[in-house]
């Protein structure tokens, strides 16, 4: 794109790429960034994604489908050992290609997986990825022609090439934003740290609050990762996780964990029923307002709150409160 005309195209479809990765929600950002780049790059469908790379093919992390269905991503795993398109790119950092499936998948050890990617119109497909050699980890899209004669042409891969990094950097500061935006791990009077990692822990996004709060709790986590712990925590209890330094809590949307961490405090010991009266002490509600809203009398309401005034070690509403704010 050396012509003046056509670098302020490109530079327009940028600022719009990444205008969008602060206004839209994480649910509709892949589809429109890739109906944005449809008119100066025009394919039919799309898969957007994270993965690692093993002997037998790549083991999926996340992905967008783009007018594509899960079935076909289903089947893939039965011929994925074939795709010797997607091996071409292992350990090689990052790279943009195009290919007709037909000319690249010919001879009869590939005739099954040239079948499959027919049958799902990937006839002419554009792949372009960014992977890490030291992790087998790597972050791809592809766009697939249905057309058998519309193939990918040398200008349209250096494109794709040109504008990936974009679509890439556009999607984790989407990421990030919803991060901000739902998770607030500014709010309470501790400092928060903030985190985004897939289902399987690779880790997209951390902050130094975060690294710091981890490593006292797991010592010598590599940061790569989450926890294999953590994980199976958030997996199987699929609630906050309290350690012996840290607690750390997580929305899950669009198959990706939103974790915010801060240092485990005194109100993490409070059972739900006695956080939920401490909560109402803390609004103003005496002992007897407390037991007409939960039905309960009044003496186990005044057990409760001893039991919390314990746990707290306060002695008053004022030191509850403190302690409260301490957990956000």
């Amino acid at each position: 794109m050396t012509r003046p005309a056509a670098l302020h195209d490109f530079s327009e479809l940028l600022l719009q790429l990444y205008r969008l990765s602060h206004e839209l929600p994480i649910s509709a950002f892949q589809d429109a960034a890739l109906d944005l780049i449809k008119p100066v790059l025009s394919f039919d469908a799309s898969m957007w994604g994270t993965a690692t790379t093993a002997d037998e093919g790549i083991e999926v992390h996340t992905l967008h489908l783009h007018r594509k269905t899960p079935e076909m991503m289903m089947e893939y795993e039965s011929f994925k050992h074939l795709d010797s398109a997607a091996a071409s790119f292992f350990g090689k950092g990052h790279a943009t290609r195009g290919f007709n499936s037909a000319s690249w998948w010919s001879g009869p050890k590939y005739a099954p997986f040239l079948d499959y990617v027919q049958r799902y119109d990937q006839n002419n497909i554009f792949i372009t990825m960014d992977s890490d050699p030291r992790s087998n980890f790597m972050h791809w899209f592809s766009l697939f022609r249905a057309d058998p004669d519309a193939h990918c042409k040398p200008e349209e891969v250096s494109l794709l090439a040109s504008l990936s990094p974009h679509l890439m950097q556009a999607l984790a500061l989407n990421r990030v934003m919803h991060l901000d935006r739902t998770l607030s791990p500014t709010s309470g009077v501790q400092p928060r740290g903030s985190a985004i990692a897939d289902l399987k822990g690779a880790i997209y996004h951390c902050d130094v609050t975060f690294v710091a709060l981890m490593q006292e709790e797991f010592a010598g986590w590599p940061r790569q990762a989450l926890p294999q712990s953590l994980l199976e925590h958030f997996m199987t209890v699929q609630s906050a996780y309290l350690g012996r330094h840290v607690a750390v809590s997580y929305r899950l949307e669009q198959r990706l964990l939103f974790l915010s961490v801060r240092k485990r405090c005194r109100a993490d010991s409070l059972t739900p029923r006695e956080h939920t009266i401490a909560e109402l002490l803390a609004r103003g509600d005496t002992h007897k307002d407390i037991a007409t809203i939960l039905s309960r009398s009044p003496a186990t309401v005044r057990n409760h709150i001893q039991s919390i005034y314990d746990k707290l070690q306060v002695s008053n509403v004022a030191g509850l409160i403190h302690e409260l704010r301490l957990a956000g």
